[in-house]
């Protein structure tokens, strides 16, 4: 099998690492020539590096892992070389100029492709590359699954069809993380638990007023991810709340800060009620 990873940045470079582990040939494509590099890792022989997006036209499945902001862009320079393959979505999170998941963006930018799924679940990059078992939800059509699982057979996968499931869960565990963060600085602890239940309720609610599926958001998309990246300090969200509620600088991309206005957004769209997670933006003031 052939397996175009498009995006070298931390993640893109872990799962390429973990595509070639399992013996697939894999074209890495990097805007710049660049891969992530994890100490005490080797990258494997049959990864490919390139920047050029036409090399991407021989494989037989796309994993594509470029940040949410740069998405859509990254699909639609990717269009001319698509030949029909199956797409899995790596990237969590919403646009932060329209608020879409990346599956519209996708069905947007590539409209001939209809077999696609998301890929989602707890996990992080520096531990994925290393080895450390985890696991994710993919979520997709019967082919996508079959091929993403195939792909990437290193990983533990709980095969799903709710995409859009999946896709809210990836989006709100990025705003809770970032309220959490926050939470831990300047809340008690029993503060923080309610704030981070109700607040994740709010998520769960408007998941199911987009027609997700309840038992969704009890996958490794859902709680298995929530867990990880609401907790931990190496959560990139998590930090970063932690970082506003010390009045210090955030550094990098921060999804969670895009996602708690993405779904604000929609929650209002559809009428479902969210007073922790507007709460927690107008603390955060993002």
């Amino acid at each position: 099998m052939k397996v175009g990873v498009i995006g070298a940045g931390a993640w893109g470079t872990a799962l390429a690492i973990t595509a070639a582990r399992g013996g697939a040939d894999v074209l890495l494509w990097s805007y710049d020539g660049g891969v992530k590099e994890f100490e005490g890792v080797a990258c494997p022989e049959n990864i490919n590096v390139t920047t050029q997006m036409s090399d991407l036209s021989a494989a037989d499945v796309w994993l594509v892992v470029t940040p949410a902001a740069y998405f859509r862009d990254t699909v639609r320079a990717a269009r001319p070389f698509y030949k029909g393959v199956p797409v899995i979505i790596c990237t969590k999170g919403a646009e932060c100029s329209t608020g879409d998941f990346m599956s519209e963006v996708l069905r947007a930018e590539l409209p001939e492709c209809s077999d696609f799924g998301v890929l989602s679940g707890p996990q992080f990059a520096a531990e994925v590359a290393r080895g450390v078992p985890t696991g994710s939800t993919l979520a997709g059509t019967q082919n996508a699954r079959r091929i993403g699982a195939d792909a990437l057979r290193q990983l533990y996968i709980s095969e799903s069809s709710d995409v859009i499931g999946a896709e809210m869960c990836g989006v709100g565990k990025n705003a809770v993380a970032l309220i959490c963060g926050y939470t831990s600085v300047l809340s008690g602890e029993n503060e923080r638990a309610m704030i981070f239940t109700r607040a994740w309720g709010e998520v769960v609610n408007i998941g199911l007023a987009l027609g997700a599926d309840v038992r969704t958001f009890l996958d490794l998309c859902g709680i298995g991810d929530l867990f990880l990246s609401a907790t931990s300090p190496t959560s990139r969200n998590f930090s970063a709340g932690m970082a506003i509620a010390r009045g210090e600088e955030i550094v990098g991309t921060v999804e969670g800060i895009f996602a708690l206005g993405g779904i604000l957004r929609r929650a209002q769209s559809l009428g479902v009620d969210t007073p922790i997670l507007t709460m927690m933006r107008e603390k955060l003031k993002v």
